[in-house]
């Protein structure tokens, strides 16, 4: 195959994915995450990280935190040495630094967009199931030092929360109706949209004072500056593999659901570096190539999560027998789950 027909190839991934995925899907999510970055307090999250905090509430946090804090699996590394050195239990901290890049608002609407809502409902159950049960064997290996951490808490140093301008009510609703553009949008119900749109309009009108609606705009445009041309990239690249990539070796190495090839898409995750969202089109490439759909969600479990750079830093912060557990239990799972998803769902 020649360099034109390889760079046609991209090309022609990029065309389709943006006529079919950025205004009604990605453009909405972007502000959604946006609105998360300015009206969530990121204080009112990750408070409840102490070694002696309410386990239930602990976890529960921790678990779907990353669709509230929307960070990155590079954002969130500081976050988590900041949380584990000031006191955090070890739990809680690991659900934290999984469900941080797991669960992104934005990947896991892309993901149900362009593999199918059943993937990208199995992703987003399985990375905070995933983040508990990790967390929680993690804190069983080393419930000596939970221990110590309880008798001899560290100090947990959170933003201070900021008073409300409106009631939490409005804040509720503001949320529901930017969720209802993005559902609606992709299914292409454009009057329930344009009304929603106008609900939108007059609800920000009566209730957001400039200086929100200011910051909402720059967070959404920050957020869209730093992802979005990369993911432009991933999906160029994507087309490219898709076209150079013999369909033998797809499905010799990927194809099926059993557990050679889901072993081998989990460990091709937990190596990999994916910047935000590009593990994505890269999967759906390798499914159209003949990836099986339980290595595809072993993939999608593991790769946002780890990556060998972040193994180093990880390291860095825990020490290297608590990042090998780590990454062992993440592999595993990721394993166990691709191969339940593929044969029996």
């Amino acid at each position: 195959m020649g360099l034109v027909e390889v760079l046609n190839s991209g090309i022609s991934a990029l065309i389709e994915y943006l006529s079919a995925h950025v205004l009604t899907c990605l453009v909405p999510a972007f502000f959604i995450a946006g609105a998360i970055a300015v009206f969530v307090s990121q204080a009112s999250v990750m408070r409840y990280f102490g070694a002696s905090a309410n386990k239930v509430l602990a976890y529960s946090v921790a678990s779907v935190s990353g669709a509230i804090l929307a960070v990155c699996s590079c954002t969130i590394l500081p976050l988590f040495a900041g949380i584990n050195k000031r006191g955090a239990g070890l739990g809680p901290a690991i659900a934290f630094l999984y469900s941080g890049p797991a669960i992104n608002i934005l990947a896991i609407v892309y993901s149900a967009r362009l593999l199918g809502l059943d993937l990208g409902f199995a992703r987003a159950v399985g990375a905070v199931v995933f983040s508990i049960v990790i967390g929680l064997i993690m804190a069983f290996i080393w419930r000596k030092e939970e221990l110590e951490k309880v008798n001899n808490p560290g100090e947990l140093v959170l933003p201070q929360e900021e008073g409300r301008t409106k009631p939490q009510s409005i804040t509720l609703l503001y949320f529901a109706i930017l969720v209802g553009i993005l559902v609606f949008g992709a299914a292409r119900k454009w009057l329930i949209t344009g009304v929603l749109l106008v609900i939108l309009g007059l609800i920000l009108y009566r209730w957001f004072a400039k200086n929100e609606l200011k910051s909402w705009m720059e967070q959404t445009w920050d957020l869209f500056k730093k992802i979005f041309p990369i993911l432009i990239a991933g999906v160029f690249v994507a087309g490219i593999i898709r076209s150079l990539l013999p369909q033998t070796v797809v499905e010799s190495w990927l194809g099926g659901n059993g557990l050679k090839s889901t072993f081998v898409a989990s460990l091709f995750g937990a190596l990999m570096y994916f910047s935000t969202l590009t593990e994505v089109p890269i999967i759906r490439a390798l499914m159209d190539l003949g990836m099986g759909r339980g290595p595809a969600l072993a993939l999608l479990l593991a790769g946002p999560a780890l990556s060998l750079p972040n193994m180093i830093v990880i390291a860095g912060i825990m020490g290297f027998k608590k990042t090998g557990v780590y990454v062992f239990l993440v592999v595993i799972m990721a394993t166990i789950s691709g191969m339940i998803f593929g044969n029996f769902f």
